[in-house]
């Protein structure tokens, strides 16, 4: 296994209040691992360990994510991308205020992401890639949203924040978001063989891998994941894989009693794992420091 290291230019959810954000930011790096080249794996840093470097979103020509910008002794996050091409980082945003969880809307034309709003309100705006357009609110009044996730008929789920944080379900047209699961964890998928979201939720002082139908409005529990484990990913439509400590296991839906080793990046984080984006043989992780 060999590390590279290309020019570089919390555990902890942001989905909180911006004094209370700040405060909790963890040190954060994330790295690219390479898994069928001519070496091996391979493993590169994208960033830093500095500052917050987190929610990485992988794509063909780069990896978008959160990054902390600190000036005159105050922080906040902004919207980032590391360019495949060049190895070089872009702040995208550049604001005044805070964005976080960048997604790429169905569409490919903007990313969407949460938006900590001058008067503390956080909200999902869309920034669109046409220099252009203007950035813009998705919705008006819904709010505090934490986290969200796409699906395939211009629809959604949001993590909201609340006693307790709620799944909510909405058209976008419509934005009448209806609660789906309670005590849900910060992950949101779409899965499109499934024709279903994903996400994690506690029952019965268990941690559940579940999704959610839209059509037939249905959650339905499909195993259960460790209790440490916040965030997941999927290599394909039927495996889905996750990190304790430093290693990541893999799991396959139609059986998943059974939990194999995927990946053992001990060499690489000798911390934590954890968030994941996987595309086309790679992986984009994030060690908190």
């Amino acid at each position: 296994m060999k590390l590279t290291l290309p020019w570089l230019s919390f555990v902890a959810t942001l989905a909180v209040t911006p004094n209370s954000v700040l405060a909790a930011m963890p040190k954060s790096e994330i790295l690219l691992a390479k898994l069928n080249t001519e070496y091996g794996l391979q493993v590169s840093r994208i960033t830093n360990n500095d500052v917050y470097n987190n929610q990485p979103l992988l794509t063909k020509g780069g990896i978008y994510f959160t990054q902390e910008v600190q000036s005159d002794g105050q922080s906040q996050t902004d919207l980032a991308f590391y360019d495949f091409t060049n190895k070089q980082v872009t702040n995208l945003t550049n604001t005044a205020v805070s964005e976080y969880s960048p997604t790429l809307t169905p569409n490919g034309k903007a990313l969407s992401a949460i938006v900590v709003e001058a008067d503390g309100k956080q909200k999902l705006w869309q920034y669109p890639f046409d220099d252009n357009v203007k950035p813009s609110r998705i919705f008006e009044w819904i709010e505090p949203v934490g986290y969200h996730a796409w699906g395939a008929k211009n629809d959604m789920v949001m993590f909201i924040l609340g006693e307790p944080h709620t799944l909510q379900y909405t058209q976008v047209a419509a934005a009448k978001p209806k609660v789906v699961a309670e005590h849900i964890g910060r992950t949101l998928t779409f899965n499109h063989a499934l024709a279903a979201y994903t996400f994690s939720y506690s029952k019965a002082q268990q941690h559940w891998l579940a999704s959610y139908d839209p059509q037939e409005n249905t959650v339905t529990d499909l195993f259960r994941l460790p209790q440490t484990v916040q965030d997941y990913a999927f290599k394909d439509a039927n495996t889905v894989i996750y990190a304790v400590d430093n290693r990541v296991y893999q799991r396959q839906l139609n059986s998943p009693e059974q939990v194999s080793l995927w990946l053992d990046l001990t060499p690489f984080c000798d911390t934590n794992i954890t968030r994941m984006s996987y595309l086309n043989d790679q992986l984009a992780f994030v060690c908190v420091k």
